[in-house]
């Protein structure tokens, strides 16, 4: 990929996250929200109300932070995925790992409303989910992938049923919109303790998959041959496992399901670099980030309510595969 591609790709988080600072119901300019910014740098005379810089700093920027974690980690994952099982339909949560958080989630806001435990509970079913798709599957060293999938199918399903069932026990006037309007995915109350618990876990992740992406490319060969390259197929491929899992259960317990991004993102940075992985894998830290925090301004200023995550992110992203299998003719990317 050529040097001015790069730099732009790069750039593009950057200047969108400046830009979604002064995005929002409420009116603050957009040299004011960067001053007030910069000002926790250096030392620049406040000319603002204490109100907008509450509102910049408790609530605007951690909010920008999550979301380009969030579709950054998510991204990677799902391209990370995508190159282990050879399948460019896959995505983050094929091992059922959010239907798991899910089911944490919807469990915590029936049982403590939706606070910080609900986020908590999330996170400890979606790398549950893992744990059990892999009994399921039948333990073991040199467990065929194809019964992880199975395994993970079936956690899923599971755990989807589970969600039901508390739904179906919720109030119906408080907890049941609350449960609904978080499976949907939102960034509304993101905020710093957030970032805290969920972000050094998409990081890990991140770096991990990073680390290994040059090795990925050798999954796609026979398992003999990859050995014979001196890859330990069956580790690298519980590294990428594990790592795509805290990925994915860190930011369903910090934003909810949202959907396409793992799916969508990967496709789009194949077309921009190819299918190495060694390269694919960078582009969708910047490109899924700022496409996360992109949908997330659309979100949150498109109507007066704050329009779900998967909602936008479904309405994208359907279309763009319809376009993507007239483009190719099934010869996905």
């Amino acid at each position: 990929m050529k040097l001015w591609k790069n730099i732009l790709i790069w750039c593009l988080p950057v200047v969108l996250a400046v830009f979604s600072l002064s995005i929002g119901r409420f009116d603050v300019s957009f040299f004011t929200a960067l001053d007030i910014v910069l000002a926790q740098i250096f030392p620049i005379e406040p000319y603002w109300t204490p109100m907008q810089e509450s509102v910049i700093l408790n609530l605007r920027l951690p909010r920008i932070l999550l979301a380009l974690l969030i579709g950054a980690g998510l991204s990677i994952a799902g391209a990370s995925f995508q190159g282990m099982f050879g399948n460019p339909l896959v995505s983050a949560d094929i091992l059922g790992v959010a239907a798991g958080a899910g089911f944490g989630a919807a469990l915590g806001i029936l049982l403590f409303g939706h606070n910080f435990l609900a986020n908590i509970l999330a996170l400890i079913f979606g790398l549950v989910a893992i744990g059990f798709a892999y009994m399921i599957s039948g333990a073991g060293k040199n467990l065929p992938i194809f019964m992880l999938v199975l395994g993970g199918v079936i956690t899923s399903a599971l755990f989807q049923a589970l969600v039901s069932l508390v739904k179906f026990l919720a109030d119906p006037e408080e907890k049941l919109p609350a449960i609904t309007y978080w499976l949907m995915g939102s960034l509304g109350t993101a905020s710093y303790r957030d970032l805290l618990v969920s972000g050094p876990l998409i990081i890990v992740g991140m770096i991990v998959l990073i680390s290994v992406r040059w090795r990925l490319n050798l999954l796609t060969l026979p398992e003999d041959e990859a050995k014979s390259l001196g890859i330990s197929v069956a580790k690298l491929r519980w590294t990428i496992i594990l790592s795509a899992t805290l990925i994915t259960a860190a930011a369903v317990s910090a934003a909810g399901i949202v959907g396409w991004i793992g799916l969508v993102i990967p496709h789009i940075c194949r077309m921009l670099g190819g299918n190495n992985n060694r390269i694919v894998l960078p582009l969708c830290v910047a490109i899924g980030g700022s496409y996360l925090l992109l949908i997330d301004n659309l979100a949150r200023s498109l109507t007066a309510a704050e329009i779900p995550l998967s909602i936008l992110t479904a309405i994208i992203g359907a279309p763009f595969f319809a376009f993507l299998l007239r483009r190719t003719g099934g010869k996905w990317a």
